[in-house]
């Protein structure tokens, strides 16, 4: 089906279209916010998205109703090229949910120019999920971005170090994704971040030592050993 233009209104409609109460109890078993969500899937978010033409305005419009799985539509509306880091400082504020941080982080945010020096003032902010988005950029620009020199990168070692003993259950596993992703991306990232994985294997907190041995176990595998020739 090709895009077409839509308002704010058609498309809550649709994607109200798709709304399952019934799945708001397995969202909140897995610590996502329901108390403004429909219940409606990533595959039906994207089917929406896949229907209506991409436009900055109506993905603003989108994501100040404040609907849930709105605002992860909202990602998929908003034209990359467009993208701004004033929307980008103005949306990170507003996640409360790690899949609301993740899907918009991936889908969106990475695609900045400046991601990666945006990325690095969120690992130094507070909140929760602005920590956690700094983290979260760096992984996903790290899989989406191949031609990207592997150096650009490195700051995000010092991040994870800085931030390793944050107890934080959203913060620790960005943390851990974030390490993780960084040493498989290629062969001259593998070895610095097994090494980190090792130096917070000896941390003092229980945090840290919990992300060095998870990181250190999947980097290494004989499945990530092998594809980097290793």
């Amino acid at each position: 089906m090709p895009r077409q233009p839509h308002s704010c209104e058609e498309v809550i409609s649709k994607l109200e279209g798709f709304a399952d109460p019934l799945r708001l109890a397995g969202l909140a078993r897995y610590g996502i916010e329901t108390s403004s969500a429909f219940g409606v899937s990533m595959p039906e978010i994207k089917s929406v998205a896949n229907g209506v033409t991409q436009d900055r305005d109506l993905a603003h419009a989108v994501w100040n109703t404040g609907i849930h799985e709105a605002r992860i539509l909202s990602a998929f509306l908003y034209p990359p090229k467009e993208l701004t880091e004033e929307d980008m400082q103005s949306w990170v504020v507003g996640f409360n949910s790690w899949d609301l941080c993740d899907q918009v982080c991936g889908v969106l945010f990475d695609k900045c120019p400046d991601a990666l020096s945006i990325a690095d003032q969120w690992t130094l902010r507070d909140e929760e999920f602005v920590k956690r988005a700094g983290f979260v950029v760096y992984a996903w620009h790290a899989v989406h971005h191949k031609k990207t020199p592997d150096t650009l990168y490195h700051p995000a070692f010092d991040h994870i170090e800085r931030e390793c003993a944050d107890p934080r259950n959203f913060v620790k596993k960005a943390v851990n994704w974030c390490l993780r992703q960084l040493g498989k991306r290629s062969a001259d990232l593998h070895a610095p971040a097994l090494d980190l994985a090792n130096h917070l294997c000896e941390h003092e907190s229980k945090v840290a030592r919990w992300i060095g041995n998870d990181a250190r176990r999947e980097l290494q595998s004989d499945k990530i050993r092998a594809r980097l020739g290793l």
